[in-house]
C-alpha cells in the first residue's frame, strides 16, 4: 500500500519546485517531506527527486506516481460526490477557467442561478488565456474551462461547443461598417489596431491568419485586458478583434459595431466547455456543467449573427 502523505508531499515538491517550497506551503518542516519521500524511495527502489540548481524535479517514477495519486484523488473525490448526491447535492466545489470574454455572459445569469440552486457548492473562477486555461486542465487544477478558439488536443474532452466567429470591433459609425462583403485583415492593416496579448485564442487565431495573408500587423495597443480592448474602441481610437458575445452589451447601447471577417479560421472559431479526457468529474461539477451549458448565451447556440443569417434563409 503506497504511503497516501508521501504521496501528496512528491505532488506538491512537483507543483512548487522544491523541497522547502513544498514543506512552507504544507506547513510541515523540510525534513519530514524529504525524510517520508526517502522512505517511499527506499520502499519502492526508485529514485524520485532529481536534484539541479534551481532546486528539485520529479523523475519518469516520480512523475508517474504523482499522476497516479492526483488521478486517485479525483476518482475519491467523485465516488464521495455521488455518494452526497444519493440524498441531494449540499457540498462540494467547483473551479473553472475562464477566459475574461465569457466573464460577462458567466456572471449575468447562470452563476447566480447556480449558487442559489446549490447554496452547499462552493465555486472558483480563475482568469486564465486559452494556454493556461489549457495547462490548468490537464494539471488538473481546475474541473471545467471555459476556452475560446482552442488548439486540438486528446487530453481535453469538449461537452459543449458552439460557434462564435472572432469578428472586428469598430467604433459606432465607423467607416468599415458600411464596407458590405466580409473583410480580409489587408483592408484594416491602416487602421489603429489593439490586439491581446500572445497567449490567448483571439490573438493566436490572428497571428496564424496574417501569416498566411503574409501581412504584418502593427498594433498600437497590447493588453492582456478585454477592458482595455472595449474602452479603445468605445472611445473612438482604433479596432479590435472579438467575439460578437463578448460585447453583446456595448452593440446593444449602440457603443461598438461588428464588422464580419472573411478568413474562415476567424469566421470558423468556436468557444467550448472542456474537461481532461481522462478525469471523473464530481457530480457539482456535472451540475455546473449543465448550467453553463444551459444558461450561458456562448453554449446555448451559434453567435447571434449566424442564428439571425440562419433565420434570413
Amino acid at each position: 500500500m503506497l504511503n497516501q502523505r508521501a504521496l501528496a508531499y512528491l505532488c506538491e515538491v512537483q507543483r512548487r519546485g522544491s523541497l522547502r517550497g513544498a514543506a512552507i506551503y504544507l506547513h510541515v518542516d523540510v525534513s519530514a517531506v524529504s525524510r517520508l519521500i526517502k522512505r517511499l524511495e527506499d520502499e519502492l527502489d526508485v529514485v524520485l527527486l532529481e536534484r539541479h540548481s534551481g532546486g528539485v524535479k520529479l523523475t519518469e517514477a516520480g512523475q508517474l506516481l504523482a499522476e497516479h495519486h492526483r488521478a486517485q484523488r479525483d476518482a475519491d473525490g467523485a465516488a464521495v460526490s455521488r455518494l452526497r448526491a444519493l440524498t441531494r447535492l449540499d457540498a462540494g466545489e467547483v473551479r473553472i477557467a475562464v477566459g475574461e470574454g465569457f466573464i460577462a455572459d458567466l456572471i449575468n445569469a447562470p452563476l447566480e442561478t447556480f449558487m442559489t440552486a446549490y447554496p452547499g457548492i462552493d465555486i472558483e473562477v480563475v482568469m486564465a488565456g486559452v494556454n493556461e486555461a489549457m495547462a490548468l486542465i490537464k494539471d488538473r487544477g481546475v474541473d471545467l474551462a471555459l476556452l475560446y478558439a482552442p488548439p486540438m488536443d486528446p487530453l481535453l474532452r469538449c461537452h459543449v461547443e458552439t460557434r462564435q466567429p472572432l469578428d472586428l470591433i469598430v467604433p459606432r459609425h465607423h467607416p468599415l461598417i458600411g464596407a458590405g462583403a466580409p473583410l480580409s485583415l489587408h483592408a484594416i492593416a491602416d487602421w489603429p489596431l489593439a490586439l491581446m496579448d500572445n497567449p490567448f485564442g483571439m490573438r493566436q487565431m490572428v497571428n496564424q491568419v496574417a501569416h498566411q495573408e503574409r501581412l504584418h500587423l502593427k498594433a498600437r495597443l497590447h493588453t492582456n485586458s478585454v477592458a482595455v480592448l472595449k474602452n479603445f474602441v468605445r472611445s473612438g481610437i482604433g479596432v479590435t478583434f472579438m467575439p460578437e458575445l463578448s460585447v453583446a452589451e456595448e452593440i446593444e447601447h449602440g457603443d461598438i459595431a461588428v464588422v464580419p471577417l472573411a478568413h474562415r479560421v476567424l469566421s470558423g472559431a468556436r468557444a467550448q466547455i472542456v474537461s481532461r479526457e481522462d478525469r471523473e468529474l464530481s457530480v457539482a461539477a456535472l451540475a455546473c456543467l449543465d448550467h453553463l451549458r444551459s444558461g450561458m448565451r456562448f453554449f446555448k447556440a451559434d453567435a447571434p449573427r449566424l442564428m439571425g443569417q440562419h433565420a434570413n434563409r
